[in-house]
């Protein structure tokens, strides 16, 4: 393995390195600045191949891109971003966001110094925050496969738990390192890693509620896992430590099963079950209410089972004890009083009824009276009376928020979020007629609204949307899940913008031809007037075209690209396809995205602001790809075309 690189080195013209933060055998972690971005702190994670022939390191580039693509394509609040990847000085390079903040095994030890663990609620909390994580990366086939308190940071600012350090990065290290596959390294750690994990290397969405719950009981126990779990019996035993209540102890055993198959099946099973009420408490009877046996009415005793003391003759009753006279006295009265209920009872009813018989229009058919002969039902209440149906529980009314915005040309608005099937979001903010609003939404299930000042829509979407504010006045850009799911949170990340209305530059008007001086010659003709110059065109996005030969063939082999792009010179390629012909793009490096048109101009459906597409070419021309960013970014892309 090459040596660490030193601080102060210079990466990719862009990212210089302030110190090393780790090593590990599939690489380092550094932490940098990007002096392309503002200063900002940032994470590269070296991924060194173990052999340099070129053969090899061509093989781990291409492996490395494919894979890192995936790993670009997580945005998610509690995952730190991955922006780039790139090669520098034979080595390859993963950039990621950088968190401010400790891990749980650190916040561990400082509390263990004073005799402390994490409390129940404080791990129910982060188990709750942690799982509809989960469930985003397994709904896109990303498993972690390396939870642990190693792994899992508490961000300094809002205190929300963050998971770092993905075993897909260590084991495309591992894979990079041995790129034919005889690579034996298992990603996990020993005692958090399900066995399945740990004896195959197969993991599977189980396998990372199996690591999230053995992080949990170390924080609640201050107990390594070696110490918890039991080899023989193969069950984890944390009683003696800690008592946890219900159902959170029961879900934790559930997550902690030895077989895949007992697990829940998914992150989203795992929360509802957790968000359970705890079952009623059942009613025990108290022994020192009655000393004698329960006995079933009217069942005669089964006899194979003689009783003793019982006459075989007779069936087994309860002891009557013969009422002293003071209680003869009172069972009469009770009894009278019961008489006098029930018959006051049965006149009021009469009486009801007659009266709601004389009131019956004359022209409405009457109703057949009750035969004499009918049981009225006994009720102890003096006076009954229907009970009336219970009204439907209405159901529950979103949970709105609102936030007052200011969008100004120089100051565009971002934010990240989650949102429940029963949540709103609403962003209000003053605009002008005339002005350019631009809005962008990443999220997977949240949809935004755009209303005017009348609160009428005037678009809806689920990605970008451009256009021009009709009227001044105050607008609301509302934002809802898709799903009905009120169980699983959804992220966003939003951004709107707003320009002020372009003015075409007035054409200037001729200039005058001056005044001739008076002379005794005759007077000169007057100079003609110079031709009005044109108006510049209005501020619009250019593009740099290229043009690209990408050579069709059965296999669909790709071809690799890279360049650069703006928010004012997007980068447009051309890519001439036949009629029939598949085209494949994705990108692999970059914060950028991808828009793709028929050659006609035309937009192609559900093809705007994606990172990888596929598609059949209705008919043949030029189509066109348009690689978008919000900001100056390089890009690299990886196309092919398949007859």
């Amino acid at each position: 393995m090459q040596p660490p690189l030193t601080p102060n080195t210079i990466l990719n013209e862009r990212y210089r390195l302030i110190r090393l933060l780790g090593q590990g055998g599939f690489g380092r972690t550094y932490l940098a600045v990007d002096q392309a971005r503002f200063q900002e702190h940032c994470v590269l994670k070296e991924l060194v191949p173990y052999d340099d022939s070129p053969f090899a390191l061509e093989k781990s580039k291409e492996l490395f891109q494919r894979e890192a693509a995936i790993l670009y394509q997580i945005r998610h609040p509690q995952v730190p971003q991955f922006q780039a990847t790139f090669e520098a000085e034979g080595r390859l390079f993963i950039v990621q966001d950088y968190i401010e903040g400790k891990s749980l095994r650190e916040h561990l030890q400082e509390r263990m110094v004073n005799g402390q663990r994490f409390e129940e609620q404080e791990v129910r909390t982060i188990v709750e925050q942690l799982l509809p994580l989960l469930s985003y990366l397994h709904n896109r086939n990303v498993i972690h496969r390396d939870i642990s308190p190693s792994n899992v940071m508490l961000r300094e600012s809002d205190g929300l738990p963050i998971l770092i350090d993905f075993g897909v990065v260590k084991e495309l290290a591992t894979r990079i390192q041995s790129p034919t596959g005889e690579g034996g390294t298992i990603v996990g750690k020993v005692g958090y890693a399900p066995s399945e994990q740990i004896q195959t290397g197969h993991a599977y969405p189980s396998s990372d509620l199996y690591s999230l719950a053995a992080t949990a009981l170390v924080l609640l126990t201050g107990k390594d896992p070696q110490e918890l779990f039991d080899e023989d019996q193969l069950t984890w035993n944390w009683q003696q430590w800690v008592t946890l209540s219900e159902p959170f102890a029961s879900v934790l055993r559930r997550m902690l099963s030895y077989r895949p198959g007992d697990r829940f099946s998914s992150a989203e099973q795992a929360l509802q079950a957790l968000k359970q009420p705890p079952p009623a408490a059942k009613s025990s009877t108290n022994p020192e209410m009655s000393q004698m046996a329960t006995v079933a009415v009217g069942r005669r005793p089964d006899p194979a089972t003689p009783q003793p003391k019982q006459s075989p003759s007779r069936t087994p009753v309860i002891p009557y004890q013969q009422p002293s006279g003071d209680e003869n006295v009172l069972l009469k009265v009770v009894g009278l009083t019961l008489l006098v209920s029930l018959l006051a009872g049965l006149g009021t009813w009469a009486l009801v009824s007659f009266l709601l018989r004389d009131r019956v229009p004359s022209n409405t058919p009457a109703t057949p009276s009750p035969s004499p002969t009918e049981t009225v039902p006994f009720s102890p209440s003096p006076s009954p009376s229907p009970s009336p149906s219970p009204s439907p529980s209405p159901s529950p009314s979103p949970e709105v928020t609102e936030q007052r915005i200011t969008l100004t040309p120089d100051e565009p608005f971002t934010e990240q979020g989650q949102l429940s099937a029963n949540d709103i979001q609403r962003y209000l903010f003053n605009a002008e007629q005339g002005e350019e609003l631009n809005i962008t939404l990443e999220s997977e299930g949240v949809e935004f609204t755009l209303r005017d000042p009348d609160g009428q829509t005037l678009v809806r979407g689920r990605q970008t949307w451009m256009g021009t504010i009709p009227e001044d006045g105050n607008y609301t850009v509302e934002l809802k899940t898709l799903s009905e799911d009120e169980e699983t949170e959804i992220a966003y990340d939003i951004q709107m913008s707003i320009r002020p209305e372009i003015e075409p530059s007035p054409s200037p008007s001729p200039s005058p031809s001056p005044s001739p001086s008076p002379s005794p010659s005759p007077s000169p003709s007057p100079s003609p007037s110079p031709s009005p110059s044109p108006s510049p065109p209005a501020n619009e996005t250019s593009f740099d075209i290229e043009p690209l030969r990408v050579t069709a063939n059965v296999e669909g082999s790709m071809r690799d690209v890279s360049g650069q792009t703006s928010p004012s010179r997007t980068k447009r390629y051309l890519v001439y396809l036949e009629q029939g012909q598949v085209l494949k793009v994705v990108v692999l490096s970059g914060r950028v995205s991808l828009n793709l048109r028929y050659p006609n101009g035309q937009p192609i459906e559900d093809a705007e602001r994606i990172l990888s597409w596929q598609g059949e070419a209705p008919r043949s021309g030029d189509y066109k790809i348009d690689v978008v960013s919000r900001e100056n970014s390089e890009f690299s892309l990886r196309l092919g075309v398949q007859e």
